[in-house]
């Protein structure tokens, strides 16, 4: 089936039926961008890495639909006006999740930085020099301080 056949199947689907669609996709979002969210502020990064495959299929399906219901808005309000209201309640349910879950992973990504920081200023004391230089003082290379680590920004 194709995109456009797909858009075409939900565009004509009942009112009622595309409601439910999109609540149970949006559940099961909201449900599992939760759960990387506890699991985030547990510090288990590894098994919240795990629900990323989950949740962008989820995301991706739930703005499917999404869309779908912008594109059949006056349709909806006419058909099933207390479903489009619980789908905008559901939204901005979503839409709480998610800044929470990225507050978290704001937060998870700087303690990480800051761990990594200060175990590269550790390991360049370790490897500072020990002999007093012309001046007498212990001369320091700061671009010897984080040699052999480095950080990935792409958390």
């Amino acid at each position: 089936m194709t995109a456009a056949a797909r858009l075409a199947a939900l565009d004509a689907m009942p009112a009622l039926d595309l409601c439910s669609h999109a609540e149970t996709a949006l559940a099961a979002l909201v449900d599992v961008m939760n759960q990387e969210t506890t699991l985030l502020r547990a510090g288990h990064l590894r098994e919240a890495g795990k629900l990323t495959p989950d949740k962008a299929r989820l995301a991706q399906d739930y703005v499917t639909l999404a869309r779908t219901i912008q594109r059949q808005s006056a349709r909806l309000a006419a058909e099933a006006p207390e479903a489009l209201t619980r789908l905008r309640s559901g939204h901005e349910s979503l839409a709480t999740q998610m800044a929470e879950n990225l507050r978290v992973l704001a937060t998870a990504k700087t303690v990480t930085e800051d761990v990594l920081t200060d175990v590269a200023r550790m390991v360049g004391q370790q490897n500072r020099t020990r002999t007093y230089g012309t001046g007498g003082q212990v001369s320091a290379d700061p671009a010897a301080s984080a040699r052999g680590l480095a950080i990935n920004r792409a958390l």
